[in-house]
Order: structure tokens, then sequence, then C-alpha cells
């Protein structure tokens, strides 16, 4: 059937014009041979798209028919004759092109013009009642020159083109120059106007037919003629009127009278019309169009089957039919379209598929091999058909309703289904499913994926493949098996299961049969047993029976497969994961415990359970660890063969399983001393079937047992409306949970941590703590050692500012968060060791301190000496506060107080100390280290504060007069304070701790004049009282003032009232009063007014503050006014 539903390639290929070069000897002329690789090599897509061809000046091209002048009496024998289209793709050229040897100043011009008409004539001959353009190209050595200035040229072009009977248009030059190629493009462009206006006359000819034609007589023709059309108009590139006329044609051909004899060929030209439609749809990126064509394509045709002897020639025309617009699909993707999930090419893929498994079933129905001889041969003539679509036996007939010749007939139709049993159908379904499976995956579509998979592999079954058949099902079985679909997973087991057997391969024969019968297959309890019979079988190494439903053949090849005899030396063992499977044994390994001490034994069951139909013996189980030296302890082993039946006592290592009931076997270890602190995990479970020195089984369990199952809870839901087999349940096997891993924690300490110590802690402070430890234990504990620091997982600002020492109150820098070289000397049973440890915080916060003791003491189990590390840890919280807040105040000479400081005038610092610390603090002293821009008044006072004790919320305070020296710098730095403090209550090995402010930055401000008072603290009633204004100028320039001295009633003065004077630059004026105080109390003395004329009116304030504006005056004694 090939010959009738595969297109052509002259279909398939993309029409191009054919450009025929004559005159190039491309064998023995190198200049000929350039100028043809100019020409067909590096055909880029931005080139003509044209087809050129070499060939001799006399080539005889296909004879052209007399043109038939009317169609009265025309009967057609076909739609489309089987040579046209490869005929004017490559025998019928649309330009002939004739290359020559020729300059404009050759010396024999006339001889060489006569010679190249001559060519042209034999040329024009060959072409006899063709349209096919004739063009001239002369091969010349140089480069011509600009039209109009040769002259000579002009002359000898135009007597050439008389003497050949040319067109000015039709005669070209090609120097051979260094731009050959450039020539060459140009003249290719030339070719291919020439052809576009061959094919469009061509296609104009038959276009005059149409008057000529009647729709009684001429159906086919008017099918013939726009399908020619648009072959023609393909040639000539314009697509867009190749698809009008190809829907045109496709329109007169569903238009036809069809019967059974007939029928073929409209199909096949009605494909061959509807893959142009689509193609060209696609081309122009109008795939809605495609898709449309080709729905009404298939909807009319589907239900046309034909003859019914030959049914599967209809399935055969359907399958490449979806095949074909499933490519043209796929080529359209690649070429930009975009494709959706309901709409892709997978669907034809797989719809081709279908109709070729369809074919292959009506063939299978159909066809009877026969051994005798049809003679004469009714396909002799099957590679030599006048039309497209018809029968090689009966030609010509289209329009006749009944078969000329019904012997012929029946021979024909005979030989076709004879062809049609020598088919391999499978090697035609496989590659259309692998196509779709690429789609579906490409395109997301898991389950139809899976669902063509699966019968890719039953294919390949057929196809005796038996290899790929394994290999393709088994990536399959897992996703039926995790959604439960046991139906399913039972079919492809079987097909699985024959392929094994048949290839011989021992691994899958076994991981099949071990899942086959299982609880969950759907298989009949006799299939099972059968199936367990021959895995005991295979497992001694004895052959099994064939599996039903083998082709007997298949079954002769695969027997000599399973005698192989397996020896000691090279023993057949191979390892099947269980996690993949559902298989009929089940294990569930666990810890008894979540966590076991250092001085318990680790105890591990395992749990197996098996659902086959009859009682089955393993040779070993065992349990592997991660820690592998244990290994040794979880193992037992059964002696007996698998083919024993007789059950032993567990103790004696019996692994008989019967079906239905679980088994427990237990495994015990201690642990190694380094093993403490790590987990234990189990790496998986191994059950042994077979004998290890001859073949062997082992199934291997991930972890603590599970399979493909119930180690992927996520997938075991029931879609609604699905029954997929109803399973029964085992509460006491469910209720068995596996627990794969176990912590090895340390034994539990038994001694006593107690650390005493004053919370809170102090910043700065060294915080004392005394850890006493006491031994609980009934022997001597040795190699003791404590650690204490920082808990892990605190900050990083914690990590940087806690310091911790052991002995010793000290701190050099350096910041160690945890000390962990403490070690101590044994402990016999009731002793206590005391430590003292000191920590200092540099910030305030909390803090987790841990005190960690570890040490190692002998033990006792059952009955050995083990050497076992303990370790006790206490968490401390401790709260790190600080011991009190230092505020610094700035107050002038008067105690108020100001925010700056003028330069060279005195000012005061007053440090207050609140205590904050719940325990006292004893202050050693208090040290006030000045920036460079400050200095003290006078010499620098001792500590005020040396001694004093604080309790909280009590406050301390001191003095200092500070003097701010004349500076550039708008605000200046004043220094660092300094308290050297420690806690009251502890010892004197523990040293004061200093606790350093910065004093921040101060604003200096300078003023023009400065007035200093010297005046007496208080004075007495009656009594002269001196008092001196020192002014001083702190400018450059010379100051003058106006000075007013207000009256007072509590005082009498001498001394200037009123006054105007001048200072100097950097000079001073001293003025002098007798005060005479009149009343007793604080006072306001006589205000001194000062103007500077300088600055008028803006210096009133400041002066004011620089003045003494009261004073304490005392009355007089009783004594004295006695006396």
């Amino acid at each position: 059937m090939s010959w009738a539903s595969d297109l052509p390639e002259e279909l398939l290929c993309r029409p191009m014009g054919l450009v025929v070069l004559t005159g190039l000897d491309v064998t023995y002329n190198a200049i000929h041979k350039t100028i043809w690789d100019s020409f067909c090599n590096n055909r880029r897509p931005d080139r003509v798209p044209l087809n050129f061809k070499v060939l001799a000046a006399d080539h005889e091209y296909p004879k052209c028919r007399s043109k038939r002048t009317s169609y009265e009496w025309y009967i057609p024998k076909g739609i489309v004759k089987s040579n046209w289209l490869k005929k004017h793709l490559s025998l019928v050229p649309a330009v002939v092109v004739i290359f020559f040897d020729l300059d404009w100043d050759e010396q024999m011009w006339k001889e060489k013009q006569v010679e190249c008409a001559c060519k042209v004539k034999i040329v024009r001959d060959s072409l006899s009642g063709r349209s096919t353009k004739v063009a001239v190209v002369l091969i010349q050595r140089n480069a011509p020159l600009p039209p109009g200035e040769d002259m000579v040229a002009a002359e000898r072009a135009a007597s050439l083109c008389n003497a050949c009977e040319l067109s000015a248009k039709s005669l070209f030059v090609l120097p051979h120059t260094d731009h050959l190629l450039g020539y060459t493009i140009r003249l290719e462009n030339a070719f291919y106007e020439l052809s576009q206006s061959y094919y469009h006359g061509e296609a104009r000819k038959i276009k005059t037919h149409k008057e000529f034609l009647n729709k009684t007589t001429h159906q086919l023709l008017f099918v013939r003629h726009q399908f020619k059309i648009a072959f023609y108009n393909e040639m000539k590139q314009d697509s867009h009127t190749a698809l009008k006329h190809y829907k045109l044609s496709y329109g007169h051909i569903l238009e036809l009278r069809m019967h059974d004899t007939n029928l073929l060929e409209i199909k096949i030209i009605a494909g061959y019309i509807n893959y142009k439609v689509c193609r060209l749809s696609f081309q122009h990126n109008a795939p809605l169009d495609a898709i449309a064509q080709f729905r009404k394509h298939i909807d009319f045709f589907k239900s046309r089957d034909g003859q019914p002897e030959l049914a599967f020639e209809h399935s055969a025309w359907m399958s490449k039919q979806f095949q074909m617009f499933a490519d043209l699909f796929d080529e359209a993707i690649k070429m930009g379209l975009t494709a959706i999930q309901t709409q892709h090419p997978g669907i034809y893929y797989q719809q081709a598929a279908n109709h070729a498994v369809a074919r292959k079933q009506l063939c299978q129905g159909l066809c009877h091999s026969s051994n005798q001889v049809i003679s004469p041969d009714p396909l002799e003539l099957l590679d030599k058909l006048d039309y497209y679509g018809q029968r090689p036996w009966r030609q010509g007939h289209h329009l006749s309703v009944e078969p000329p010749d019904i012997l012929r007939e029946r021979d024909g139709i005979q030989a076709l289904q004879q062809v049609e049993l020598k088919v391999d159908h499978s090697w035609l379904i496989i590659p259309l499913l692998s196509s779709a499976v690429a789609q579906f995956k490409k395109y997301k579509s898991p389950r139809m994926k899976r669902y063509l998979m699966v019968q890719m592999g039953e294919e390949y079954y057929h196809a005796k493949d038996y290899n790929k058949a394994l290999t393709l099902l088994s990536r399959v079985t897992w996703d039926y098996r995790a959604e439960r679909w046991w139906s399913l997973l039972t079919s492809i087991l079987s097909t699985l299961l024959r392929c094994a057997y048949l290839v011989g391969n021992i691994q899958e024969y076994v991981t099949v049969c071990l899942e086959l019968t299982t609880k969950y297959i759907q298989c009949s309890p006799e299939e099972k047993t059968r199936i367990q019979m021959n895995l005991v079988r295979v497992m001694a190494c004895d052959p099994p029976e064939a599996e039903p439903g083998c082709n007997m053949e298949c079954v002769e090849t695969a027997k000599p497969l399973w005698k192989v005899n397996h020896s000691p030396d090279e023993p057949c063992v191979f390892t099947i994961e269980m996690q993949n499977i559902v298989p009929f044994v089940e294990c569930k390994a666990m810890f008894t415990e979540t966590s076991f001490t250092a001085d318990c034994p680790i105890v591990i069951k395992v749990y197996l359970r098996t659902s086959c139909p009859f009682p089955i013996r393993f040779s070993s189980l065992a349990v592997l660890l991660n820690e592998q030296d244990y290994n040794v302890h979880c193992k037992v082993t059964d002696g007996q063969p698998i083919n024993s039946g007789d059950e032993i006592e567990a103790d004696a290592g019996d692994l008989y399983l019967v079906p239905n009931q679980i088994r427990c076997y237990t495994f015990s270890f201690l642990v190694q001393k380094e093993d403490v602190g790590k987990s234990i995990e189990m790496n998986g479970v191994a059950l042994s079937l077979g004998s290890q020195t001859t073949r062997c089984a082992v199934l291997h369990w991930v972890g603590g047992g599970g399979d493909a199952v119930s180690s992927t809870p996520g997938q075991l839901h029931h879609h609604p409306g699905v029954i997929r087999g109803h399973i029964e349940s085992n509460p006491e096997w469910d209720n068995l949970t596996i627990l794969s891993s176990t912590k090895i924690e340390t034994r539990p300490a038994r001694v006593n941590i107690e650390v005493l110590h004053e919370a809170p802690v102090l910043v700065n402070e060294f915080y004392y703590m005394k850890i006493n430890i006491s031994n609980n234990e009934e022997k001597p504990i040795n190699q003791i050692s404590v650690s204490v620091g920082l808990q892990e997982g605190e900050d990083s600002a914690a990590e940087q500012s806690t310091h911790v020492n052991d002995g010793s109150a000290e701190f050099d820098g350096q910041v160690v968060n945890c000390r962990t070289d403490v070690t101590l000397p044994p402990l016999k049973p009731g002793d206590k060791h005391c430590k003292d440890v000191y920590i200092k915080c540099l910030q305030a916060g909390n803090r987790k301190i841990d005190v960690k003791v570890s040490y190692c003491v002998d033990v006792s189990t059952e009955g050995a000496s083990l050497s076992c590390s303990c370790c006790k840890d206490v968490t401390l919280d401790l709260n790190v506060v600080e011991p009190f807040n230092i505020a610094v105040n700035l107050a002038s000479m008067k105690f108020d107080k100001i925010t700056s400081v003028h330069a060279d005038a005195p000012f005061l610092l007053i440090p207050t100390l609140t205590s904050s610390s719940p325990w006292p603090i004893t202050i050693e002293g208090s040290t006030l280290q000045l920036s460079p821009f400050l200095s003290f008044e006078g010499d620098q006072p001792d500590t005020q504060l040396k001694g004093v004790s604080l309790k909280k919320d009590e406050q301390a305070s001191e003095c200092c007069c500070l003097v701010a020296p004349p500076s550039m710098q708008p605000t200046v730095a004043m220094g660092t304070y300094t308290v050297n403090w420690k806690r009251k209550s502890t010892s004197d090995t523990i040293p004061y701790v200093e606790t350093s402010i910065e004093l921040g930055n101060v604003a200096v401000e300078h003023i023009p004049i400065l007035i200093k008072a010297d005046i007496e603290a208080y004075g007495t009633v009656r009594t002269c009282l001196p008092v001196t204004y020192t002014l001083y100028n702190k400018t450059a320039y010379a100051q003058e003032l106006h000075l007013t001295m207000d009256t007072s009633e509590a005082f009498m003065f001498s001394g200037h009232k009123q006054m105007h004077l001048r200072i100097l630059p950097s000079s001073s004026y001293k003025l002098e009063y007798n005060m005479y105080p009149l009343v007793a109390g604080y006072v306001t003395l006589p205000k001194l007014q000062l103007n500077m004329l300088r600055y008028p009116g803006t210096m009133k304030d400041i002066i004011q503050s620089m003045l003494p504006s009261h004073i304490f005056i005392k009355p007089i004694g009783k004594a004295a006014t006695a006396s």
C-alpha cells in the first residue's frame, strides 16, 4: 500500500524554476568550472529560488505534444499524470542559457557570431513547441566599460542579437574577474524574471482551456487544470495565488462522482492537494485555516472505505494523512508557531498510529497467506502508472463504475493482499507512537505519554524486539503503581514477564515475578501459583516453564538461555530495589527507641510479611547501617535450600515465611565510645532469595522498608468514580511504624553542679561565680573537664563582648567567650570539687552561660565493662546591667546651666553618678582626661569621690573648674571621664575596674570683652566690702565703653558711677568699688551697666552673665552691738 499512500518526492520538495546552463565545459575548462560553482555553491536564503542544471547544447528535451484545439470528443482517462510534476521540475526548463566565450574585440568576430547563432538555433530546435526562454551569456576576460562609452561593443551586441534572433534583454555579459559572484547574482536575478515570465505564460495558457470544458464529461479536467495552474504559480513563487487555485482544485475534486473503481485515485489526488493547501497555509502563518482544511478533508473521506477486501488501504491512507499533517504542524512550530496542550502535532501522530493499528488488524482479518502464483502479475506495472492512484491492471478506466475484467480484478485484489502481508506493521506504528510521545511530553500531558509508551511497548513485543519492549514498559510501571491502577499494571507486568522470559533476563524475570504474585495484582490464584513456582525454579537454577501466549519459535530460542549453570567462582547475584516495585514480601524495620544511651544496647526489630500463594524460604536477612562495624550484629542466615519446605524453629535462623503471617526478627548490639552523640541510620534492609554460591536475588529496601505504594503517600489518592480494586488491610501490620534512625546519647551524668553567684552582672566588672561539682556516681569518675562559656547561637555582639576566665580576674583586651580547657582531678564517690570563674561583660544585655561538665566512668552492661563518657550542663540566664549612669552638666561660675562656653572664660564641669546597681558599689576614684582644647583653671584638683559608696538610686557629684582657650573650631571635644569602681561585697582579690565615658563636644563662643569680678564670698552689714571688676579686651581693636553703676537701696558705694573709657587691644582695665551693705540677707548687688560702642545693644545679656548679681550679707553680731 505504500505506493498509494506515500507522497511522491516531487510533491514534497519546494518547487523552483528550472534554469538550464549550456555551453559550460565544467570538466576540462577551469573558468567554466568556476562560473558553475558560483551558481550552485553557497545558495543562501537571500538568493533567488532557482534550480540550475548544466546540460549539453544538443540535449534532447521532452517533446511537446500538439496542443488540443477542442475538447468536444475528449474523455480524460485520469486526473493527474504521474510524470507531470517530475517533468516540469527537472526536465522542462523555464530558461535555457547559452554560455559562449566571446570578447568585443575578438579578431574573428564574424566566425564566432555565426557559431553562437548555430548553438542558439540548436537549442531552439530541441525546445520546439515550448515557450522556454532562451538567453545568451558572453564570457569575457575584461570588465565592460560603462554604457555608452564602448561604441564597438554596442554595435557588435546589436549585430549578435539580430544573428541569434534575440532581444537585447536576453543578451548578457559575464566578465571573469575578481567580482564574479556579484555578476553571477545579477545574472540570477535576470534569469529569475525570465522564469517567472515563462510560468506565468504557461498558467495563462491553461486558463484559456476553461471555456472549452463542460461539467458533464470534463470534471476531471477542472481538477487537473486548477492543480497545474497552482503548481505553475508555486514555481513562480506566488504562493498566495497557488493556494487559491489549490483550493479551487480541491473543491472540484469533492464534486466528482465516486465509486469503488475510482475512489482510490480521487483520495490520493485529494491527499496531494490537501497537503499543498495545508503546507501553504502554515507558510502564510494561518494555522487555523490549515487545521480547518484538514478536518474538512478527513470528515469527507473517513467514511469512504472503498472495496471491503482492501479496507486496509483506507486505514493506511488515513494514517498517512494524519502523519503528513502532523509533520507539517511540527515543522511550522519549529519555524515559530505556538501550539497549545489541546492542539499540537502529538494528537495527529497518535491518530496516525491508531489508523496504522487498524490497518494491521484489518490485514490480519482480510489477508491470508497463499502459495498460488498469479500470472500474469497484475502488479507488474505498479511502478509505471500513467496516472496517480490508478490500479495497475486497469489503467485509464476512471469513469467505469464496474471493473472491465472481474477475474483480473479478483487477481489484483489477491496480489495486493499478498503484498500487504509482507508489511511489518509494527515498524510503521512504532515511529508514529514515538513522535506522539515526544509531543505529549513537550506539552506536559504525562498520562497520554504513558498510555502511548505502553502501546509502543506492546508493538515492540509484537515486532519481537523483546529487549526494547522490556525497557520501555519498565519505565511506565512506576506511575501505574503509584496511582494504584492495578488492572493496567497487571496487564503490563504480564507482557513484561513474557519479554523477560523470551530474552532470558533473569533479574527482570525475578523482579516481575515478585510483583505479579502480590495481593494487589489482579491475576487468578492459579496464575499466581504458576508464577511463584517458576520463581522458585529460577532461583534454584532450574529453567522455568514457558509463559503462556508466547510465540513458539521464540520460546524454542529462549529455552537454551535458561539452561545456564552458575559455579561458586562466578555466581549470579543481583540486587532488586524494592522501593520501586510492589513485591509480595513486605518489610518494616525499626529501632525500638528514638534514642539510646551509651550504656544501653541498641535494639532493632525487622518485621516481614508475604502475600504470595504458598510459603517461601529466604536465605538471609541483614540490616545495613551507616556505621558498618555494627552490620555483623544485624544478620540472620537460613541454611536450608529455597525449595525446602520443612519449617524449623525461628531461633535457628528460620526465614521460612508463611503467607499473611507477620514474622519479627530482633537484633541488638552495644555502641562504641566514639559513636556517642552520632545518629545511627538504616541504609537499607537486604533479604536474600536463593544461594549466594549459585544464583541469588538480593531484595533491597532503602531505609527501614516500604515499597512503591507505601513510600509515596502523597499519591495514594483515588480519583472520583474510578474503582481500582479493594485491598483488605491488616491493622496489626498497618500499626507498625518504620523508624530508620536513632540517636546515641551520652549516658545520663550522675554529678551535681551548683553555681553560686550574685546576679545581675554589672558591665565591666569581674563577675565572680563559684562552681561546685559533686560526684553521685557509684564509682570514681576521671578525665573530668569543665567548660564554661557563652551558649552557642548567641549573637555576634554578645560573643565579642563577653570574656570568661578561670582562676583569676584578669583581662588583657583579648575576648575569650568560652573556656574548654579546665580540667579537674578524679573524684571519688561523694567527693566534691570547687572552681572559681570570672566573667567580664563589656556591654549590657542578656547572656546565656553554659556550664558543662564531662567525665568518664566505667559501667557494667550485660556482663561487660564499658567506659562511658557522660556530660551534664547547666545554663544560666544572666542579665547584664549598667552599674551607674553618668550625667555631665556644664555651669557658669554662678552655677547656672549653660550649653556653650566663652573662650578664656572659666566654667564648671559637674559629673553626676547615679547608681543603678542593686548591689552597693565602692568608688576608688575618678579621672578627668581633658582634650587639648580645654584646661583646668589653676592646678588639676584631686578626685572628690574617693571612698564613696553608693546604693541603688543614690547619687554622687564632683565639680571641676575649666577654661577653654581660643580656638578656630566652633565646637571642641572635652575629653574622657573615668571612674574606678567595684562591687562592695567582693573580696580584695578582685581588682577595681574602670568605666569611661566620652564627655562629648562643647561650643566655644568668642566674645570681644571678658569681665572678672573679684569679690568676697559674703559681707557684713555696715562693713566695707571692696569689689574689683577687671575688663579684658579680647579683640585686635581698641574698644570704647560707656559705664554706668545703678543705685541700690541695699548698698551705698563709692567709685565711678558713670564714665567713658577706652581699652586697648589685648589690654585690661580695673574698676574698684567700696560697697557698704545696709541690709542683711541674700541681697542684690548694684548693677553695673556696660555699653560697647562697637557693639551697641548686643552685649548686654553676655556682660550681665559674667557679673555677680547677688551676695549674702550677714547681720551684725550681738556681741559687737553691745560693745
